[in-house]
Formats: C-alpha cells, structure tokens, sequence
C-alpha cells in the first residue's frame, strides 16, 4: 500500500503530526508511507522509522514577498505537475491553499483531510469537519476539549490512542549537544531550558524580557543553572537578558538563534526541565518526554497533548484574548503568571 501524508508546516504541527505515521505504520506494517513537506521542515521527518521518503517542496520568497518556486528537478517536478503517480491513500492535514490544492491535484484511491474548494479549505471527509469548525467558528474553538492530535486523528479516521513519537536525533546532533554541555559544564539534574520566543503573528505568546530576568534570578537563588533559548526572531531578545544579568553576575548559557532544527532538539534534551509557551519548543519538549511548563497566554491549552510530562500554567485573563484577540499585545496578559507559580510547577516534578 501507498500511502502519502500532506504536512508541510508550520515545525510545530509538523511534530505533533508524526505520530499519525507511527499509527498508520502499525495499521497497515506492509505499507510504504511517504511524506510532502517543505524543504526546511524535512529534517524534523526524514529519521522517523515510520516514514519511507520525504518529498520536499522548495520554496523561496522574492524581494516581493511573493512565493515562488525555484528550479525542480524533473522527477520531483513530474511528482507535483504531471500527477504521474498514484496512492492508494492520501491524508493531507494541512488548510493552506499550497496545501489543499497539491491535495486536489495528486492521485489517490482514497483522499482524507483538506482540499480546496473555490479557494477555501473543505473537508475529504466527515471526520476533518470538526478540525474545520475549531479554526472558523470561535464558540467551537473555545468550547474545544480536544488535542492537536486527536483532531488529526479523527480527520484521518484513526483512533486516537495517544501514539508518542519522539524525535529521532542524528549521532552529529547528539555530539553537538554533548560538545555544548561539556564546554559550559552542564549538569543535566538541575538545567532549566527557558524558550523566550513566540510566533510574531502572537506576541503575547509568552513573558516579557523583564519577567523572564525575574524568574531567571529566583531559579539561580534555588541552585538551578539556566539554559536561555531563542530562534532568529528573538536573538536580539537573547542578548539583552543575557548581558543585563551578566552585569549582575549571574550566569547563564544560550544557544545559537541560528540552530538548526535538530540541533536545537539536541540542546532541548540536555535540560531536567523546559519552561516556554505554546511553541515550536513546547512540541519538541513533549517529543523527548522532558518535564515541561507551558505558559499559555492566547492559545487554547486543551489542544495541547501532555503525554503526562507536562504541567499547564494558564492565565486567569486568556478568555479576555482566546481567540477573539489572540493576536494582539497587553503588557497585563503576558505579565499575568508569574516566576513564583512557574518555579513551583517545576519544584512538582521534583
């Protein structure tokens, strides 16, 4: 059997999709399981036991703005254009037109999830409806109960049994992670990872660099040595809390912002603990089974699966933002949990 899944983005759904293969693989052992994505997300499948290959669909951005896509080479440009192939079952979990357009384009037997219908996302099926409903109707969405996943699930017509699948690091990304941690002389029984970044699309993701600082100095005063992580859209960020609380001698370690993906996992799984919001960090954090703290601000934490190694902090004012106003900034929102309740999450683990 061949079956294709359509996932290409964002990183953090691309991570929370891949049990989706592990439960197909056990379905249907004999089967050969391919995946589309975008090239920058390809490392985050292509280690999975459960996936066979990975296609990839390059994409750049012009000075414009406008997506375009660059020279393919002719089998994969044969793959996308000419519709040479045919699956016997394709699942695409994606809305984006990119995506539910390939999804109407490529041949299947049977098709699950999401095409594109007069330019807006349908549903193949009965069971990618709900999914559908949670993005488009808010009184669905904040009545939600159901996981990322189960939702996946349902629309690929699986039952859910919580499949875990971690992400599968290379030996390189592992020496990268030990080279860091012997050169800083981490001990892993008492590291905090703190991720201080959010999607800009929601700014009020997570704390602000003064409350991050505050719990930095309350965790040093309890003996615990902090790894400060940040992506390319925070590393200005990064320095800033770093050489303010060096300046009052306190220590504390950070990643490259420029880490690959896998390389950033590897850092992820030195730490005891991993503080962040609702991120890329959180689903890999969860993907390597480490004690998480998630703070959620502006996004539903019951979409959230625990795999039960993670603890959820919840804003007293998210239903003044979730999902009406989710994207917008208040000082009030991101400063509602404080270091004090964060630092007892993680004293629970204990």
């Amino acid at each position: 059997m061949e079956i294709l899944i359509i996932k290409l983005g964002a990183k953090g759904d691309i991570v929370r999709t891949l049990p989706i293969a592990l439960a197909l693989k056990k379905k249907y052992p004999d089967s050969k399981i391919s995946w589309l994505a975008k090239n920058s997300n390809k490392e985050l499948i292509e280690n999975s036991p459960y996936v066979d290959s990975v296609f990839v669909l390059p994409y750049v951005r012009n000075a414009k703005g406008i997506s375009e896509h660059p020279k393919i080479p002719n089998k994969t440009q044969k793959f996308f254009d000419e519709e040479v192939r045919k699956f016997d079952v394709l699942y695409n979990f994606d809305i984006d037109e990119e995506a539910t357009s390939l999804a109407d384009r490529i041949q299947a037997g049977k098709k699950y999830g999401f095409f594109s219908q007069d330019g807006f996302a349908s549903a193949f099926n009965l069971g990618a409806e709900y999914y559908l409903n949670t993005l488009f109707d808010d009184e669905t969405k904040k009545t939600n109960k159901k996981t990322y996943q189960e939702m996946m699930f349902m629309a690929a017509e699986l039952p859910y049994k919580k499949e875990h699948h971690p992400i599968a690091l290379k030996e390189e990304d592992k020496k990268y992670a030990e080279d860091f941690a012997r050169k800083n002389n981490l001990k892993a029984e008492n590291l905090i990872g703190i991720h201080i970044g959010s999607s800009p699309r929601w700014p009020s993701k997570f704390w602000p660099a003064g409350k991050i600082k505050e719990f930095i100095l309350k965790a040093r005063e309890k003996g615990y040595q902090i790894l400060l992580f940040a992506g390319p859209d925070d590393a200005d960020k990064q320095k800033e809390i770093v050489s303010e609380l060096e300046q009052k001698q306190v220590q504390v370690y950070f990643n490259d912002s420029r880490n690959k993906d896998l390389e950033f996992a590897s850092l992820v799984n030195l730490c005891k603990f991993v503080v962040c919001g609702d991120s890329f960090a959180l689903h890999v954090s969860l993907a390597l089974k480490k004690k998480t703290v998630a703070l959620f601000f502006c996004t539903s934490p019951e979409e959230v699966e625990g795999y039960g190694c993670l603890k959820k902090i919840v804003s007293p004012r998210l239903p003044d933002f979730f999902p009406e106003k989710q994207d917008a900034y208040s000082e009030e929102l991101v400063n509602s949990i404080s270091a004090e309740e964060v630092l007892k999450a993680i004293k629970s683990f204990e």
